[in-house]
């Protein structure tokens, strides 16, 4: 399905790329969650299910592109990662068909309350963990319902959800905080397009949109990418910013879908 936009929507679309590409170089997880509002409420494509089913394929693309040089690092523990990903897709499939029903006033309330949640999450600072990160084990028994559980949540609402799935390798693995972030870009990927596909057999699914979001977001991310170093001292501040903003769009998605929910 290819909506109609007009030049200026098409820059916006790129700018909205660039700036996620942006945040997520910059910050790392949760920068993904503004993609669905910015073409929504900025761009102004107002089919909430083509606009999941899009920002879902062009943060595969993405998460995919940055697991190389994670993966180049030794940063990406791949047992586990197959292990967590593969329920995780039966997860994110479920869990878009699921979303492909849902009213779209509905659906946008609940992601609204997702992204404050989202932004609570960064808020909180992250635990570094000390040990070897060539020696860890994983149980099946934790690592297959916690794969599909978040695989269903990023589904359902068709973001990447490494915000969810950094922190349910580092539970259900025991592996280090960065090889679980380097290991989480595998199955946001997977869950993305996984998300995706579902919603593509179902024309939900704005190609051009893609094109410009990818474009927009790989000279972001690379941008953010080398402010990152630089600002890595004043991360924690930029944490706080990002997540205030969030916090603001939600609560502007929560009161004019309550108003149409009529609560």
């Amino acid at each position: 399905m290819n909506i109609t936009m007009t030049s200026t929507q098409i820059v916006l679309a790129v700018l909205s790329g660039g700036f996620v590409g942006f945040a997520l170089g910059l910050l790392g997880g949760g920068g993904s969650i503004l993609a669905v509002p910015l073409l929504l409420y900025v761009v102004g494509i107002h089919d909430p299910h083509v606009v999941i089913g899009s920002t879902a394929l062009a943060v595969a693309v993405n998460a995919y592109a940055n697991l190389i040089p994670h993966a180049r690092a030794k940063h990406v523990r791949w047992k586990p990662a197959i292990a967590f990903a593969i329920p995780g897709a039966i997860g994110a499939y479920a869990g878009s068909a699921l979303g492909k029903l849902a009213p779209d006033t509905e659906l946008l309330f609940l992601f609204a309350i997702l992204m404050i949640s989202v932004a609570i999450l960064m808020l909180r600072p992250r635990k570094a963990s000390f040990e070897d990160p060539e020696e860890h084990t994983f149980r099946l028994s934790r690592i297959l319902p916690t794969g599909f559980g978040v695989g269903f949540v990023s589904g359902f609402f068709g973001i990447g959800g490494g915000f969810l799935i950094v922190p349910g390798l580092l539970f259900s693995t025991g592996m280090p905080l960065i090889a679980a972030i380097g290991s989480s870009l595998f199955s946001v990927g997977t869950f993305g397009l996984t998300t995706a596909v579902n919603y593509a057999m179902s024309g939900m699914i704005d190609w051009w949109v893609v094109l410009e979001y990818v474009g927009g977001g790989i000279v972001g991310g690379f941008l953010g990418t080398l402010l990152a170093a630089r600002l890595s001292k004043q991360k924690r501040t930029l944490n706080i910013i990002f997540a205030v903003i969030i916090i603001v769009v939600a609560l502007y998605m929560l009161i004019i879908n309550a108003k149409a929910l009529h609560l």
